[in-house]
């Protein structure tokens, strides 16, 4: 029995994973016919059913932050996880994008205190089918996860801003232990324009909560999944 979430339903062995619970209850209703909560514990909602294609495909909140996601990732391991797609959001660093812009992390260090950890990645294979299915509109981007936002802005030059072109809280930790764990990860993200303060991850000053579920936010999630291998007996990693 996994030591954080309770399953109430099967837990397929693909799977999207975001950080926000109410994200996770949307993409749910938008992508499964069906769904049924397959954990509400801790407040870590996570939704599992048949998608129109009829393939089976969990959706999991992993909450905020590095550790959160870790405890989660393992949980979905031992219950069968074999390939995940991390989607979420991200605050630009150089070059900032425009909102909505999509961001395919190929590269990510767990910055703490004063430097950064060893570059960690992706699954080689499933990166390389996110990226054709995203096409020519993702770019590839190194991340900094951090533990606590970077909120951006001109006036804010952390250290690690000439090196990456985003920050978020999760990206680092999660390549780590999905290599840890034999699971093919990978993750696409929408970019946030650092124009004003940042008050929650994936809202900016000026840019209405309706953004971040409007229909641009569904449809990169139905691009990511088309990446997961048809073959469910294909290896974890490549």
């Amino acid at each position: 029995m996994p030591s954080r979430l309770r399953p109430t339903a099967s837990v397929a062995a693909d799977a999207i994973l975001v950080g926000d619970p109410g994200r996770a209850l949307l993409l749910a209703q938008e992508l499964l016919e069906q769904p049924k909560m397959s954990n509400h514990a801790r407040g870590l909602w996570g939704y599992s059913g048949q998608t129109p294609a009829g393939r089976s495909l969990s959706i999991q909140a992993t909450g905020m932050g590095g550790p959160s996601a870790a405890l989660v990732l393992a949980d979905l391991a031992e219950l069968g996880v074999r390939r995940a797609i991390r989607v979420g959001t991200c605050v630009a660093i150089e070059p900032q994008p425009e909102p909505g812009d999509l961001l395919t992390v190929v590269e990510a260090h767990a910055w703490a205190g004063g430097g950064a950890g060893a570059a960690v990645l992706p699954d080689p294979g499933l990166t390389a089918r996110l990226r054709e299915e995203l096409g020519e509109g993702a770019r590839a981007a190194i991340v900094a996860s951090l533990d606590a936002l970077h909120h951006g802005g001109e006036a804010e030059r952390a250290p690690y801003a000439e090196r990456v072109d985003a920050a978020d809280m999760q990206t680092a930790t999660l390549f780590a232990g999905a290599g840890d764990l034999g699971l093919a990860l990978a993750a696409p993200y929408i970019g946030i324009v650092a124009a004003g303060t940042v008050t929650t991850v994936g809202r900016v000053t000026g840019t209405t909560e309706k953004f971040w579920v409007a229909p641009a936010f569904v449809a990169l999630v139905e691009t990511a999944k088309a990446a997961l291998p048809d073959d469910v007996n294909a290896p974890k990693a490549s």
